[in-house]
């Protein structure tokens, strides 16, 4: 089996739901059906880990401490990178530790995506040039003075290339679209079933 390795940042001041809800999803995936599958890694298509600048604790938004399970300097290959948002994004536009990591490792990448705050990262590291992209409601005018092509505003997930999905909760959307994408509709909507999700016909983008 060709296995993913789901590279999730984590940081100070990281919503929660934005790396776990997609932690769900990708660490839950089977391609064999029922519930038996899920107690095994047997047919995971996925491999999920955090990763942050160092081994440090971080605290999330809400004073949740998380220990990442690699450090930039010591993460393996990521094929799949995932950057959430929250607070801490804002500090982390000026950070060019984050933003070159963003930068390195999405070069080698197969796919990247962000939940929620993550697209302003990856605008900032110049990966939404000429894109279609969006973010939580409440950053989409931030979003756009950012380098980026188009700013969605309707779509809770857009995939131009690139994929970005909407606040917080959307970061489930957007790991279903991947799973979808990548396995097909019977394995999403297995997983769904499986953690009790009830996946719903939002807007989906792909240029």
């Amino acid at each position: 089996m060709d296995k993913w390795n789901v590279g999730i940042l984590i940081f100070d001041g990281v919503e929660i739901l934005d790396f776990a809800g997609p932690f769900e999803v990708f660490s839950r995936t089977r391609l064999e059906p029922g519930a038996a599958s899920r107690r095994s890694e047997e047919s995971a298509p996925f491999r999920v880990f955090t990763v942050a600048k160092s081994l440090a604790p971080i605290s999330t938004t809400g004073g949740l401490t998380v220990t990442p399970h690699y450090g930039f300097a010591d993460a393996p290959r990521v094929d799949l990178l995932v950057v959430p948002g929250g607070a801490g994004t804002r500090p982390l536009l000026n950070d060019p530790e984050t933003l070159d990591w963003i930068r390195r490792t999405a070069s080698g990448t197969r796919r990247v995506a962000s939940v929620c705050t993550g697209s302003l990262l990856l605008a900032k590291a110049g990966l939404l040039t000429g894109r279609r992209a969006t973010t939580h409601w409440n950053a989409l005018d931030l979003l756009a003075t950012l380098d980026v092509g188009t700013v969605e505003r309707d779509h809770r997930v857009v995939d131009d290339e690139i994929i970005t999905s909407a606040g917080v909760a959307s970061g489930i959307d957007m790991a279903f679209y991947v799973v979808e994408r990548l396995h097909g509709a019977e394995v999403a909507d297995a997983t769904a079933h499986y953690i009790e999700y009830r996946r719903t016909a939002a807007p989906r983008l792909k240029t």
